[in-house]
């Protein structure tokens, strides 16, 4: 991590990733490039149903390959890029029939090393396989929850999911929440851990940075008057008046409770459920 002198308030505790030790310094690929209009958290109609987004620099988005439907065509990294729309960083893979993709490249990648997309693939970092074909204790990341729907689990910085079990046609894995869930072993995923894993110690350090990054200012609800939220309104610093602290629209929030829905999809597919509250 990168710190800085404390000429200013907002410097003291600022930390910085050190851009320089991980990526390669290439351009972005102008191919695998377009432009993205921000939404600014609005739905087609102008309203917000996103809060608290808003501004921000102007980014370029990048064309990541999360189907990698390549299969037995080995590619090799030609470089180690930044991407303002992930944490994780990504990689171009130059494959051996010329084509370029961008891909989340795993956290030992570096410039030269080689993958490939087979069934017959090693279970070694950076290749990608069925779950089926990866022993138990792996760490795997671009996890499928559907075989040839796409890479949806583990795609963050320093992200990755422990194989734990394989059963009856399922690979149980457990998620970075700690909860333990069954895929179809016929999904398909990418051997490692996601790159940059030291995103977690970043430390903004003023509210500007944020808004740089398109994140508007979050308003406490104990600051807000009845009407706008459930724990608005009292005379001086009130309490919340309920014993469970609750969101915007009253429903259960933080503080180790559980929010899930009780009928939701996918819930017989959960193995155990995760640990909620605060992790050490």
């Amino acid at each position: 991590m990168k710190t800085y002198k404390p000429v200013t308030k907002s410097s003291r505790g600022k930390t910085t990733i050190e851009y320089r030790k991980f990526l390669s310094g290439h351009k972005p690929l102008k191919a695998l490039t377009k432009g993205k209009r921000h939404s600014g958290g609005r739905n087609s109609f102008g309203r917000i149903t996103m809060r608290h987004k808003g501004g921000g620099h102007k980014k370029t988005y990048r064309l990541v390959d999360f189907t990698y439907d390549k299969k037995n065509i080995p590619a090799k990294i030609a470089s180690i890029e930044y991407d303002p729309f992930r944490s994780a960083f990504i990689g171009l893979a130059s494959y051996a029939d010329g084509e370029k993709r961008y891909v989340v490249v795993p956290r030992t990648c570096a410039v030269g090393d080689t993958f490939i997309v087979s069934e017959n693939a090693p279970a070694t970092t950076g290749n990608r396989l069925p779950l089926a074909n990866i022993p138990v204790g792996t760490f795997v990341y671009n996890i499928e929850l559907k075989p040839g729907a796409g890479a949806r689990l583990a795609r963050a910085a320093g992200n990755y999911c422990e194989i734990v079990a394989q059963d009856a046609g399922y690979t149980h894995i457990k998620l970075p929440s700690t909860e333990v869930r069954r895929v179809l072993s016929t999904s398909w995923a990418s051997v490692g851990e996601a790159s940059n894993e030291e995103h977690r110690l970043v430390n903004i350090g003023k509210a500007g940075r944020s808004r740089w990054m398109g994140v508007r200012p979050t308003v406490r609800g104990s600051a807000m008057n009845p009407v706008d939220h459930p724990h608005g309104g009292g005379e001086g610093r009130a309490g919340r008046g309920s014993r469970r602290q609750r969101t915007l629209w009253g429903r259960p929030a933080g503080k180790g409770q559980k929010t899930r829905r009780p009928k939701k999809y996918s819930n017989v597919f959960i193995v155990s459920r995760r640990k909620v509250g605060k992790r050490a």
